[in-house]
């Protein structure tokens, strides 16, 4: 999959793709409808399949200081849209110039002009342009004045009103704030994953034989702060391994930075500076603070216990399945 940063000067080859647009934080399966139309549409025209998203999220243009709250990284997006066969990204640069484009001046100028789209496929709350003007009728108008193809795509359609979980990726993050990874893993078609680089802590585990491997959250959204079971996948090769995680301050021993540490069952080896993929597969119990290091000891060695119990059940019933998000 090729990567633009620009809509100015695309490469022929590169233009008259059938786009998904929107910005398919954490790729959820309400996003691989959108894009699954869009590849549709690029068969029927013998066309390449693109995505354009927006960098940043306009939210974080208007509000520079909002927390970004991100399902993944921009490497993480790009690796699983190209597993669903996209040959063409396009990181929509969102600045002052393309914030204060109309409708009709971001189709004219982005789509035509800049990627000379041939369809595009959006979700029905999708809008564009100066002040969210544009919606998904002005769309199928632009469409037709320029000789592109519209589908718009319902992201809760029966299966999901009935489940009560809506594709998108504020109910992902409501459902990891909520401690609840199972939902979550529900929409997103698979565990929601942090992938990180390995960076020293206090080294306080490995005093009582539970060494961890810290990450920091970053741009991450924070999920409900406590001790999960789940997996990491180093540098992105080989078997995910089960481990026990805590995600939060670490208040009984005077934390305060917010980070995610986890203690990989049977593992042996130096992990600073590598890369881990961490997977969030269930919830144990809330971060708490306990009255000293002693009893924090203790209860480590519970949530280990609950944690291998837990991922343990899973084998019985997925029979290994990778759960560590790759597709």
């Amino acid at each position: 999959m090729q990567i633009f940063d620009h809509f100015n000067n695309i490469p022929d080859d590169a233009r008259g793709a059938a786009i998904a647009m929107g910005n398919f934080d954490g790729v959820h399966l309400g996003h691989r409808v959108v894009i699954d139309s869009a590849a549709r549409a690029a068969q029927k025209l013998a066309a390449p399949l693109g995505v354009a998203v927006f960098n940043p999220h306009p939210r974080r243009f208007f509000q520079p200081g909002s927390a970004a709250e991100r399902l993944q990284s921009d490497a993480a997006r790009a690796q699983v849209l190209g597993g669903l066969g996209v040959d063409f990204l396009f990181a929509l640069p969102f600045d002052r110039s393309l914030s204060l484009m109309d409708d009709h001046s971001f189709v004219r100028d982005v789509l035509v002009d800049g990627l000379g789209v041939s369809h595009v496929s959006v979700g029905a709350d999708f809008h564009y342009g100066r002040d969210r003007v544009g919606d998904v009728q002005s769309l199928r108008g632009f469409g037709k004045q320029y000789g592109f193809g519209v589908d718009v795509i319902d992201l809760q359609g029966d299966d999901q009103r009935a489940s009560g979980d809506k594709f998108s990726s504020s109910a992902v993050r409501a459902a990891l704030k909520a401690g609840d990874p199972e939902r979550a893993a529900h929409i997103l078609g698979r565990p929601w994953t942090v992938e990180g680089l390995v960076v020293r802590g206090q080294q306080r585990g490995r005093t009582i034989g539970v060494p961890t491997a810290n990450l920091s959250l970053s741009d991450y959204v924070r999920p409900r702060f406590g001790v999960y079971a789940g997996r990491a996948r180093i540098d992105g090769q080989g078997p995910a391994l089960p481990g026990v995680i805590n995600i939060g301050t670490r208040p009984t021993v005077g934390g305060a930075e917010e980070r995610l540490e986890i203690y990989l069952f049977d593992f042996a080896g130096d992990l600073y500076g590598r890369t881990l993929d961490v997977s969030l597969d269930h919830f144990i119990r809330d971060e708490q603070k306990f009255s000293d290091f002693e009893v924090l000891k203790g209860q480590i060695a519970k949530d280990i216990d609950q944690a291998r119990a837990m991922l343990a059940a899973d084998r019985k019933v997925d029979g290994e399945v990778d759960r560590t998000g790759s597709l």
